[in-house]
């Protein structure tokens, strides 16, 4: 009886509104991210702008206005994905768009840079798009196309990181910097509404309703999968962003100096674009043999891939070698997501994703702080070898984990 009752599920949500919402929250998911990271290029000189003088000034509000968006948005995604499971997850979408919307209009009318770091911060506390369209993808997308579904929308995220600094670059010399900030909140109120509009959210029974009031992480039946999981959203950030505080440096041994800043940059990207090459593809091939197969594999490839990365003599070489393992790391993020979504009550599917979401912020934090403690101390060879150790190390977890649980 309970075979064929699952069976209608599926067969209703196949033909269901899903694949609308997927592409609307892609969308929405590319502008709100583009929005965060459109500013590096410019950031410097519109902190400038604002009354810092001093060089050394300069470079340090331009960190501090960077992260802090970041910083509000790990400490507040557990909550929005709590809300999320209570209230509706269509709900945070509008009210991350909203908000976002209001707060980038915002940055471009700040007067001083106190105003620019707390609107900053502002951004990122009523910010939350992508990880919101993360939770509610997962949870609306009838499992058997889980994994392709989290791998178009990742690819979506992972354009907008490329896209940003690029539209970051080119924009502001021809409209000014706080027109530019004015456009982007443009772009996301049309987010906003087509968040209000298209998305279209399957209510809930009342006795998943019931089940949410009653806490989230006590409903697990078994908290293996999960821990497993947010380990590897650390160590898949941590990967990507050990080697900023280095990579100058690094790619400073290996071409001239007037190419220093164009490979570094090069370098920085070419993993993003692997990765948003590979997400879709790897999220779909994930449904056929197993999320947690790709998870094993991805992070032994990248485990791999980073001892060559160590002992370049090009930047091509680098630039190659980023790229690859960026298609090896796209598979990460939709997969762990559908682990999630397998292996938790529906209930409190947005709860766990928001805690997924902190533990990526969090080796984003960890990566680069490690990175350039390693680099500076030790050795820049030996960050791509301390990596390398954390990826197989989070390979062979993943495959005990995933073999405990399947002989549980």
């Amino acid at each position: 009886m309970a075979k064929p009752a699952a069976t209608e599920i599926d067969a209703f949500d196949e033909s269901g509104p899903w694949k609308r919402n997927l592409w609307v929250c892609v969308f929405g998911s590319f502008t709100t991210i583009v929005a965060m990271t459109l500013l590096l290029p410019f950031l410097p000189l519109y902190v400038e702008e604002l009354g810092v003088s001093d060089h050394a000034a300069i470079v340090q509000w331009s960190g501090i206005a960077f992260g802090a968006a970041f910083f509000t948005a790990a400490l507040t995604a557990p909550l929005w994905g709590w809300l999320a499971d209570r209230y509706g997850r269509k709900l945070m979408l509008i009210r991350a768009s909203l908000g976002m919307a209001v707060a980038m209009s915002q940055i471009g009318m700040a007067h001083d840079v106190w105003q620019l770091v707390g609107l900053r911060l502002l951004t990122g506390l009523l910010g939350g798009y992508a990880s919101g369209s993360t939770v509610l993808v997962a949870a609306q997308t009838p499992k058997s196309r889980t994994g392709w579904a989290l791998g178009v929308l990742s690819s979506g995220i992972m354009a907008g990181n490329l896209v940003g600094p690029l539209i970051g670059g080119v924009l502001p010399p021809r409209i000014g910097i706080r027109a530019t900030f004015l456009m982007a909140g443009a772009v996301i109120f049309i987010t906003f509404l087509a968040t209000t509009f298209l998305i279209h959210e399957e209510k809930r029974p009342p006795k998943e309703r019931k089940a949410r009031s009653r806490g989230g992480w006590s409903l697990v039946p078994d908290k293996r999968p999960i821990v497993a999981m947010l380990a590897t959203g650390a160590l898949l950030t941590i990967a990507n962003m050990s080697i900023e505080p280095i990579i100058t440096v690094y790619v400073a041994q290996l071409v001239e100096s007037a190419q220093v800043t164009f490979v570094a940059g090069l370098v920085m990207s070419a993993a993003a674009l692997g990765a948003a090459l590979s997400s879709s593809q790897l999220g779909k091939l994930a449904d056929r043999i197993g999320h947690w197969n790709i998870v094993i594999i991805c992070l032994a490839i990248s485990a791999v891939l980073l001892i060559p990365q160590a002992f370049v003599t090009t930047g091509w070489q680098l630039i190659v070698l980023r790229f690859l393992m960026g298609l090896a790391l796209g598979g990460l993020l939709p997969c762990i997501a559908s682990v999630i979504r397998h292996n938790a009550p529906e209930a409190v599917t947005g709860t766990l994703l928001g805690y997924s979401v902190s533990a990526q912020y969090a080796g984003q934090v960890v990566g680069p702080v490690a990175g350039g403690f390693i680099g500076g101390h030790i050795g820049m060879r030996s960050v791509f070898f301390g990596t390398c150790v954390l990826m197989a190390l989070g390979a062979v977890g993943n495959l005990i984990v995933a073999r405990s649980v399947k002989d549980g």
